[in-house]
């Protein structure tokens, strides 16, 4: 199925919604290759034209900071990204529109632009200091990954060695300023326990921006049952993302197996471009699309996509399921290759039977919903859990 061959009613559905797109590394490629969105582009997932082809009304762009830079360089780095997504808003105002608000949001789609948000992905960028938190939400970031494949000082990461069991108090210390702050949460990437301690801590709903059902594809990175339960029960949005190692556990353990193989590409990816890291994971998605067509790695389609979101769904209900890519940061699956094919989610949906209000909120409308109460609850004194 292509994105021009699904049905009427899922066009109708698709295009007379608000569609959010939780997470997307573009800003990479803003900073690193001097990309410009305006124009269809040969590489990547997204631009402006196949956004608007796919319907995605919103797209939060992380500024993401590889754990290997550390410190004030962290720092600077996550201001250089936001300033070249800045640097794209000012090239393309008729298209693009800065949001911080679900009011914003709707603004920017009665003026036919495409609302822009920001998340900092990886806490290390604030290298343990809540002013430059707060210099990061008066830039109008509205989330921040608390971590990235590595541990900080604070808080534990799913791909790493625990140090701290879960959050530090200054881990909390974080958690409890962005709540007041208005910055949801995002717990894709933390560890178990890190993810127990924000629930306990946050008096604002969470999200996880871009991960899977462990379920299904048993990834550290992934949500297990128990803690999708639970982001539920405290009202956050749990957005499934695309990544192929994620979505399917065939292609995780081929995967495993291939890790020498897969090192020597990564390594010599790296050597050709350098601290490019754009063009770094432009070449990752040609390698594993080269080892699926040489059936090294096993494929994975789309459809996946569509099975994460109704386990889930039927796990916790479809008011705390949404969608988060990971376009041009990630491995996409045959058939989700960039923007222009969102589409086909809205049809899958609608083939297994959900109703029209149902994908309207999976679409966007609980991203709407958890920003929403996370601006209610900015400022608020933190009550006590019991």
């Amino acid at each position: 199925m292509s994105a021009d061959s699904i049905s009427d009613r899922a066009r109708q559905i698709h295009f007379s919604n608000i569609v959010i797109d939780a997470h997307a590394d573009t800003p990479q490629r803003f900073l690193f290759d001097q990309f410009d969105m305006g124009g269809r582009d040969a590489e990547g997932c997204v631009d402006i034209p196949r956004l608007r082809e796919g319907g995605i009304s919103a797209i939060f762009f992380a500024l993401w900071v590889p754990v290997d830079i550390t410190g004030v360089a962290a720092t600077t780095r996550a201001f250089d990204l936001l300033n070249a997504v800045e640097e794209q808003l000012r090239r393309h105002p008729g298209d693009l529109l800065l949001a911080r608000s679900p009011q914003e949001i709707r603004a920017a789609r009665e003026q036919n632009k495409i609302a822009v948000l920001l998340g900092v992905e990886g806490g290390h960028a604030i290298n343990n200091d809540l002013g430059i938190l707060r210099q990061f939400a008066a830039r109008g970031v509205r989330y921040m990954t608390l971590t990235h494949n590595a541990t900080t000082d604070w808080a534990d990461s799913s791909n790493d060695a625990p140090k701290h069991s879960g959050l530090t108090e200054f881990g909390r210390e974080v958690v409890r300023e962005m709540n007041t702050l208005g910055m949801l949460v995002d717990v894709s990437h933390v560890s178990d326990q890190t993810f127990r301690d924000v629930i306990e801590t946050s008096r604002a709903p969470i999200i996880a921006s871009h991960s899977c059902c462990r379920a299904i594809c048993n990834a550290p990175r992934n949500l297990s049952d128990e803690l999708t339960v639970a982001l539920a029960a405290c009202g956050g949005v749990f957005h499934i993302t695309f990544h192929n190692a994620f979505l399917s556990q065939e292609y995780a353990d081929a995967s495993k197996v291939m890790t020498s193989e897969s090192a020597a590409r990564e390594k010599s990816a790296n050597q050709k471009f350098g601290p490019n890291e754009a063009q770094r994971l432009i070449a990752g998605q040609r390698m594993s699309d080269e080892l699926i067509r040489a059936g090294k790695l096993p494929p994975v389609c789309w459809e996946k996509i569509i099975e994460h979101i109704d386990h889930a769904v039927r796990l916790v209900g479809a008011d705390h399921v949404g969608l988060g890519s990971d376009f041009d940061g990630a491995f996409m699956p045959e058939g989700m290759e960039d923007a222009s094919q969102f589409p086909k989610i809205t049809e899958g949906l609608l083939g297994l039977g959900y109703h029209e209000a149902d994908i309207a909120k999976i679409l966007g409308g609980n991203t709407l919903r958890v920003l929403a109460e996370s601006d209610s609850a900015a400022g608020e004194p933190r009550e006590a859990k019991i």
